[in-house]
């Protein structure tokens, strides 16, 4: 008998790993883990360090679950990725891996992000016990658009603030356009920025940097409209949600991944919110700093154009790290989820003051994870 067997691309990333762990718990398919290494050393590394956040390193963790994991190279940028990987028993695909940077490089988004999820979809065709292709894509696909957004896919013409929101907009349209016979979704996720509700941060973004920016003075402006609303998720939420749209009963299509319009919370209140946490911190306090002041898109570059000639200085690198996602600030989104709320009972998000709050607290007292154990 063919044991059913869900293939996850990206699987030892920040969301990846998370995903493959609740289908080693929740489920009692094979997963095969696919991951970028350049040689068996680096493979093998990498396997080990999968498996001991799966458990499979524990000597007392079940048997089972452990000899349903394979670990298999997968490098998404080269012609051939999946070559040494049989098809015939997949069932589902996860593709998770993608380069998720606001400034990465529009020939390494190009190649990864876009060329990468055609190869996944390429290798989907040949699977013929195939039932569901999960696409993890951005709610930033919508580029420059505003006003409401549908779960749908989305129409061409906008245009992009980066590379980043580009390349996941093109695989999309490839997708749909050209692999539309495939069993496919496409879970659209909020900006993570917390593993739980309780704030935990494994993985920095451009929401922890800009935060540790303001922290320590380095920046004192914000370019945006305070009324933008602003869309963050947990790990956690996002995890639970792609495992839920795996599920057979689970129409295909278009999801957003992410809290509802609704549920959103004003980028200036939430400003407002980290700040009033900055303040609790003596440290903080001794410095005397203001609250940014919101400026408008012109003044903001005219601020970055000004600081190309302040060669290393802290506020061009200051800048530079708030540039490639500043303009979205300004082009308010409302994101529709009726269809993510229909087919999920358990849906649930972390409500977005707190997830704020909670997140704002644990980046304080670790210093931006610099100190091991949290100040007390």
């Amino acid at each position: 008998m063919v044991t059913d067997t869900v293939l996850v691309t990206g699987a030892d990333g920040y969301l990846g790993r998370r995903i493959a762990g609740r289908l080693l718990t929740q489920t009692d398919n094979r997963l095969l883990l696919a991951v970028r290494a350049a040689d068996r050393d680096e493979l093998s590394a990498k396997t080990t360090a999968l498996l001991a956040t799966l458990g499979g390193a524990d000597p007392h963790a079940d048997t089972d679950r452990r000899d349903r994991v394979e670990v298999v190279p997968v490098d998404l940028r080269t012609a051939e990725p999946f070559a040494g990987i049989d098809p015939r028993p997949i069932t589902r695909i996860v593709h998770s891996a993608a380069r998720t940077a606001f400034n990465v490089e529009r020939d390494v988004a190009r190649v990864v992000n876009v060329y990468g999820t055609v190869a996944t979809a390429a290798f989907a065709r040949r699977c013929p016990r195939l039932d569901r292709l999960l696409v993890l894509s951005t709610l930033f696909s919508a580029g420059r658009r505003t006003g409401r957004i549908d779960e749908e896919p989305n129409p061409a013409g906008a245009g992009f603030v980066n590379h980043y929101e580009w390349s996941k907009a093109a695989a999309e349209a490839r997708l749909y356009g050209e692999y539309a016979d495939l069993p496919l979704s496409t879970a659209r996720i909020a900006t993570v920025v917390a593993d739980d509700e309780y704030g935990g941060v494994g993985q920095y973004n451009a929401f922890h940097n800009t935060l540790k920016l303001f922290f320590y003075g380095l920046l004192s402006l914000m370019p945006g409209d305070p009324k933008t609303p602003m869309y963050l998720a947990t790990a956690e939420f996002t995890s639970r949600g792609a495992v839920r749209l795996l599920c057979p009963d689970v129409p295909r299509g278009v999801y957003h991944l992410a809290p509802g319009a609704d549920e959103a919370s004003p980028l200036g209140e939430l400003v407002d919110l980290a700040f009033d946490v900055f303040d609790a911190d003596p440290e903080f306090r001794r410095r005397r700093l203001l609250r940014p002041v919101f400026c408008d898109i012109e003044s903001f570059r005219d601020l970055v154009a000004a600081s190309q000639g302040l060669t290393a200085s802290p506020l061009r690198q200051a800048l530079a790290s708030v540039t490639p996602f500043a303009e979205q600030m300004f082009l308010p989104k409302e994101f529709d989820n009726g269809r993510l709320r229909a087919v999920w009972p358990d849906y649930a998000p972390t409500a977005t003051r707190c997830l704020v709050e909670a997140t704002a607290n644990r980046l304080v007292r670790t210093r931006w994870g610099r100190n091991s154990e949290e100040i007390r």
